[in-house]
């Protein structure tokens, strides 16, 4: 992969994050009242109108900003350009929208660049708590404009994890319940937090030591590796091996309790889950 030039990526950190300002004055102004809540197919995968004019707004910004040669992969209106170009924006507009129906302030806007398939740069925007992270390779990662760094935390008894859960958990034996409760009893606590976005920005700013998580897109997770990885954390699969992020799962940590966590997962058998009655 060849890293675009530091002036590039410094002009689309800042596109971003015009962006993600924008769709962050979106959920503000819808936040407590919304009144269409639909589900997309799948049990609680919820959007409103929230997310399609967050959505809206985001697209705004980048369409008047980026080149033509630039992809777009956005979770509510799909693939704008070319699919496979090797600059291809990854968007969620509403990263926890069930948290956001029930105004829960753990949501936010993430907006992430992949080049060539490997997240380059991300903004990930909670509106509701005025946060604000921002990352681009080379360039450091920030939050509210401040520099941030992993934690240090070296054994996994000393850690504060975080996770979710697939929205097919409910009916798959591929889910990570056996995992939360095995890694539960190993560490100071799991949390579960309900936008992947911030969770691996949580990771980035040394609030959380790690984060493993499974059935999740491109959106979720793209503008989030990018921060990990600029504040010093590792990102992998599973098993330690480099991500494929259409796989739709990850580990994140602050890296000294990595390949702990990895070793952990791999030894754990899935919780077979009981039909739904």
């Amino acid at each position: 992969m060849s890293l675009p030039p530091e002036s590039d990526l410094q002009r689309w950190l800042d596109i971003a994050t015009e962006a993600a300002l924008a769709a962050g004055a979106v959920l503000q102004h819808h936040w407590g009242n919304l009144t269409n809540i639909a589900e997309k197919g799948r049990p609680g995968d919820l959007v409103t109108e929230a997310d399609r004019e967050a959505e809206a707004a985001v697209m705004a910004v980048l369409n008047r900003h980026l080149p033509a040669d630039h992809g777009i992969l956005a979770e509510e209106s799909g693939v704008q350009g070319n699919p496979d170009a090797a600059l291809l924006w990854a968007i969620d507009p509403l990263d926890g929208t069930t948290n956001y129906t029930h105004q829960y302030p753990f949501c936010s806007v993430s907006i992430g660049l992949l080049a060539e398939g490997v997240p380059i740069l991300g903004v990930v925007y909670n509106p509701m708590l005025q946060e604000l992270f921002r990352a681009a390779t080379g360039l450091g990662a920030t939050l509210n404009r401040r520099p941030i760094h992993v934690s240090t935390t070296a054994q996994l008894a000393q850690s504060l994890l975080v996770t979710g859960f697939a929205y097919d958990r409910r009916t798959t034996p591929d889910n990570n319940y056996a995992e939360f409760c095995h890694l539960t009893h190993l560490t100071q606590g799991v949390r579960r937090g309900g936008s992947a976005a911030i969770d691996l920005a949580y990771v980035a700013c040394g609030r959380l030591d790690g984060y493993w998580e499974r059935g999740l897109s491109p959106w979720d997770i793209a503008a989030g590796i990018a921060l990990v990885r600029e504040a010093g954390g590792r990102v992998t699969a599973y098993d330690g091996t480099p991500i494929d992020i259409q796989t739709g799962r990850l580990l994140a940590t602050n890296g000294p309790i990595h390949q702990a966590m990895s070793q952990t997962l791999g030894q754990i058998k899935p919780l077979v889950v009981p039909p739904l009655i």
